[in-house]
C-alpha cells in the first residue's frame, strides 16, 4: 500500500495525516475526529491553522474516504465535510 503524506499543521506544527488511496482511508491522528478537529488549546496549536489543514487537505479527498482517527470511532470525509462551518462558528 502506498501512503501519501499530507502536511496538516494545527494540532501541532509538524502534524501530518497519511492517505492510502488504494484503501480509501486516511489516518488523521489528532487532526480530525468524528465530529470535529483535534485540540488546539496548547501553546503550539492553532485553530485557524487546523481548520485550513482540514479544509484544504482532508475535505478535498473523496467523500467515501474512511477517516481513522487517533482516538474514537472512525468516520468518513463525507460525514465530516458538512460540519466545517459549524466548527468555525464554535471556534473549536
Amino acid at each position: 500500500t502506498t501512503l501519501k503524506v499530507l502536511h496538516t499543521p494545527g494540532h501541532a506544527p509538524g502534524g501530518i495525516c497519511l492517505y492510502a488511496p488504494e484503501l480509501a482511508t486516511v489516518f488523521t491522528g489528532d487532526t480530525l475526529f468524528q465530529g470535529g478537529p483535534g485540540a488546539t488549546g496548547r501553546s503550539f496549536s492553532d485553530f485557524p491553522t487546523i481548520i485550513d489543514s482540514i479544509r484544504d487537505r482532508l475535505l478535498t479527498l473523496p467523500g467515501d474516504t474512511t477517516v481513522r482517527t487517533g482516538h474514537g470511532d472512525p468516520t468518513t470525509i463525507g460525514a465530516e465535510a458538512p460540519q466545517l462551518d459549524d466548527w468555525i462558528k464554535r471556534g473549536h
